[in-house]
């Protein structure tokens, strides 16, 4: 099978010491390899396990690879050096910072490149949301985005994108409860004193956290699964700090799944059911999902497509308040932010889009929504 085969390569790219032979495959198989792994932004990975194993191919596919390497090697020294300034610019205005997601993990990987990111992004406190907007414009020249939700956006003078958040929201009260102890749970990082690191077992569910989230809103990619399988393999951990964390917040039945599923996509560890099943929803995806996975998880969340197309009509106060943070001070503008939400929609680009889920919403089969019914339901997101 042509998974198995992208598992295998993956793990030899991660693992310093690769036992295994890697797999022999035909022109046509390394075509369906490069086209599956760039849809997952990992054929950087895939072309460093060609380059560990001495495997030669077509010329032209050879190319291909490295050229994902040479990007993926450009992505990380350029977000290296931004992050390097941001953490010298935010020490000196002596402001809290802690660095999220890709910027953390990396140095977990056998060599920090080969987890790239397209962003950086950095968490602070909310009373240092101006001070550090000013930092980032008059002492790093950056160039203000907007602020969307709990999140200001940045773009460096080399196109780095910088997300400022001030919160960590899941929209899920268990899970936010957590999230909200962030810094409570965080230390300075050594030879620091505002540069500070979650301790693991916050780190580690943070990362389920946030998988979870993009998980019901159409699919998360491959990556954070190989995130897991380092996450557990490069470091030391309390396994028990872990679970308690998961377990509060309702995510243990889904952090011990994807843990399945990254042991047998990387040390090869047999299947079950419920792992086949994640496997086949993840890979129908690419690296942020796809709108006809979102919409089947949806229907399945709310209970079937009248009540999904209920809900995206008329979206609950809760959700509607991430849009417009007016809401969390006037909740009895509620209506009158329904109603302009509605006129939102039928600007330019944002009626294509809904019509595109529209239609897919009635295209869902009922054997594809009991499956994924099903599968939330084990994995206990239902």
């Amino acid at each position: 099978m042509l998974s198995k085969a992208l598992f295998q390569l993956f793990g030899y790219a991660l693992q310093a010491d690769s036992a295994k032979e890697p797999p022999t495959l035909d022109r046509e198989s390394w075509e369906k390899i490069y086209k599956l792994s760039k849809k997952h932004d990992l054929a950087h990975l895939i072309g460093h396990a060609l380059k560990k194993s001495n495997i030669k191919i077509d010329e032209d596919l050879q190319k291909s690879f490295e050229r994902t390497m040479n990007v993926a090697l450009f992505r990380y020294v350029k977000s290296s050096y931004d992050l390097e300034a941001i953490t010298c610019a935010l020490e000196k205005a002596q402001i809290r910072f802690i660095p999220l997601k890709g910027s953390v993990i990396r140095k977990y990987y056998n060599e920090p490149w080969l987890r790239t990111s397209c962003d950086i992004d950095i968490l602070i406190s909310e009373a240092d949301i101006e001070k550090t907007k000013k930092v980032f414009i008059e002492e790093l020249n950056y160039i203000y985005e907007t602020t969307w939700n709990y999140e200001l956006s940045f773009s460096t003078p080399s196109k780095t994108h910088i997300e400022l958040h001030h919160v960590l929201n899941d929209d899920v009260k268990a899970v936010d409860t957590v999230l909200s102890s962030v810094w409570e749970r965080s230390n300075p990082a050594p030879g620091h004193s505002y540069l500070y690191e979650m301790r693991d077992e916050m780190y580690y569910f943070y990362h389920i956290a946030h998988m979870a989230k993009h998980f019901v809103n159409g699919g998360c990619g491959i990556r954070p699964f190989i995130d897991i399988w380092v996450l557990n393999h490069s470091c030391t951990f309390d396994e028990e700090k872990r679970d308690r964390l998961l377990d509060e917040a309702g995510l243990l039945q889904f952090a011990k799944a994807a843990e399945d599923l990254s042991e047998a996509w990387i040390n090869n560890k047999p299947h079950s059911s419920l792992t086949e099943q994640l496997e086949q929803f993840i890979l129908s995806g690419g690296a942020y999902g796809t709108v006809e996975n979102r919409v089947v998880v949806q229907q399945a969340i709310t209970g079937g497509k009248f009540s999904y197309i209920l809900s995206r009509i008329y979206l609950p106060y809760d959700q509607l308040k991430l849009t417009y943070p007016n809401l969390e001070k006037r909740k009895w503008l509620f209506p009158f932010y329904q109603v302009k939400r509605w006129f939102r929609v039928f600007k330019r680009g944002k009626l294509k889009k809904s019509m595109q889920e529209a239609k897919t919403t009635s295209s869902v089969t009922n054997e594809k929504s009991n499956q994924t019914t099903d599968l939330l339901k084990a994995l206990g997101i239902k």
